[in-house]
C-alpha cells in the first residue's frame, strides 16, 4: 500500500483558504497512492473556537473530502470539528474512494489548551480495513496512552475492533515537546508491532504556538523510514503488508501480551 503523509502549515481558521491549498497540493496525487494521511483539524488549524467553526458531517469539509478521494481513488483521512447532536467533536474522518466514510471522535482531549471544555469526548476507537489492511486511526494526545491505542493482534480474546497493522496519528504537536513525538511514535510501533504514520503540521498558529512538524513513518521494528522536520511537502512511501507478517511470525511477542478493554 502507497501511503501519503502531508505535512504543511494551516491557515488559522480559515477553512475555504485551507481546502483551497490542499485540493492544490493532492491535485498530482491522482493514481499515485492508495491513502492521504492529513493533519488534525486541517481545515481550520487546532481552535478552541468550535461554535464559530463547525461543520456538520453533510458539510463542506466533508463534501470536500469525498470528492478529493474520488479525483485520487485513494482513501484521504485526517480531523475536522464537528457538531452533531449538539455537542462539538474533534473528528476524524477516513473516505473512501467510493464516497463512503468512517469516523474516530478524539478520545483524549488536550485540557491544557482547553479542548476538554470546548469538545465532547469519543468513547469508540476506529478500525478500518482498505485494501487487505487493517488500520487504527487516532488524534495527537491519543499517543500519549498506550493502553487506548494497543494492538491485541495474536491474542485469542481480542475483538475484531483492537487488531491492526497500521498505526496512524493525525496531530497538531508543538515543537517544544517534539522529542515526545517522536519518542512516542517509536514507542508505539515497537509494542504492537505495527507500521506507525505520524501526521503532525510546521509553522505558528493563531494561538502563538510553533510547530516543527517531526510527521514520521516508522516500521514495525521501531526503524525510521523516513522522519521530515520544518520541510514543507507530501512524502510518499509503500509498506509491505507481507513484511510485517513475516516479522509477526517470527517473533510473535503480540500472543503473549495481557488482554483487556478499554472503557
Amino acid at each position: 500500500m502507497r501511503v501519503t503523509l502531508v505535512q504543511t502549515a494551516l491557515h488559522w481558521e480559515n477553512p475555504a483558504a485551507n481546502l483551497d491549498m490542499f485540493r492544490q497540493k493532492l491535485a498530482p496525487l491522482a493514481g499515485q497512492t492508495d491513502l492521504v494521511v492529513l493533519p488534525e483539524m486541517f481545515s481550520t488549524g487546532f481552535s478552541m473556537q468550535a461554535a464559530a467553526l463547525a461543520e456538520p458531517m453533510e458539510g463542506h469539509t466533508v463534501g470536500w473530502m469525498r470528492e478529493t478521494a474520488q479525483l485520487l481513488g485513494a482513501a484521504v483521512t485526517g480531523s475536522f470539528i464537528c457538531a452533531e447532536g449538539g455537542a462539538y467533536f474533534n473528528r476524524l474522518v477516513w473516505m473512501f474512494p467510493d464516497g463512503r466514510c468512517q469516523w474516530y471522535d478524539k478520545r483524549h482531549l488536550f485540557g491544557l489548551t482547553g479542548e476538554d471544555s470546548a469538545y465532547t469526548a469519543g468513547k469508540k476507537k476506529l478500525v478500518v480495513e482498505w485494501l487487505g489492511w487493517r488500520i487504527c486511526p487516532l488524534i495527537c494526545y491519543d499517543l500519549r496512552f498506550p493502553a487506548w491505542s494497543r494492538n491485541q493482534a495474536g491474542n485469542a480474546g481480542a475483538k475484531k475492533n483492537s487488531v491492526y497493522d497500521l498505526l496512524i496519528f493525525v496531530a497538531n504537536w508543538p515543537e517544544r515537546r517534539s522529542h515526545h513525538w517522536r519518542s512516542l511514535l517509536t514507542a508505539r510501533s515497537i509494542e504492537n508491532q505495527c507500521f506507525t504514520v505520524g501526521v503532525n503540521v510546521i509553522g505558528q498558529d493563531g494561538n502563538g504556538y510553533v510547530y516543527s512538524g517531526d510527521s514520521a513513518l516508522i516500521d514495525y521494528g521501531g526503524q525510521s523510514i523516513f522522519q521530515i522536520s520544518r520541510q514543507e511537502g507530501l512524502f510518499t512511501a509503500k509498506l509491505s503488508l507481507d513484511n510485517l507478517q513475516d516479522y509477526r511470525q517470527q517473533l510473535p511477542f503480540l500472543a503473549d501480551s495481557d488482554y483487556f478493554e478499554c472503557i
